[in-house]
């Protein structure tokens, strides 16, 4: 999920909650905690779903070690890109 798409489904939320809240016949400072409280969980949840979205693409041990460096003797660029691009001067 972008930026973007987070921000505007959780102002969507946020307005639906604070919505419900209103109509609850519930009071300004009320509002205002169940508001804080849905931007916090929503915050939350999104930073866990990112770290869990890194973590799952994290390269694994067997990965890791399966690699060459380049003082084993890997070349340091890639075969395919030893071409020269742009201007010599």
């Amino acid at each position: 999920m972008t930026l973007p798409k987070f921000v505007f489904g959780m102002a969507m939320v946020i307005a639906v909650v604070a919505l419900w809240s209103y109509l609850d016949a519930a009071g300004w400072g009320t509002i205002l905690l169940r508001v804080l409280a849905c931007a916090v969980i929503l915050q939350v949840g999104y930073f866990l779903v990112i770290l869990a979205m890194v973590l799952r693409t994290s390269p694994k041990a067997a990965e890791i070690k399966n690699t060459k460096t380049v003082a084993e003797g890997a070349p340091a660029v890639p075969a395919d890109d030893l071409t020269p691009k742009g201007s010599a001067h």
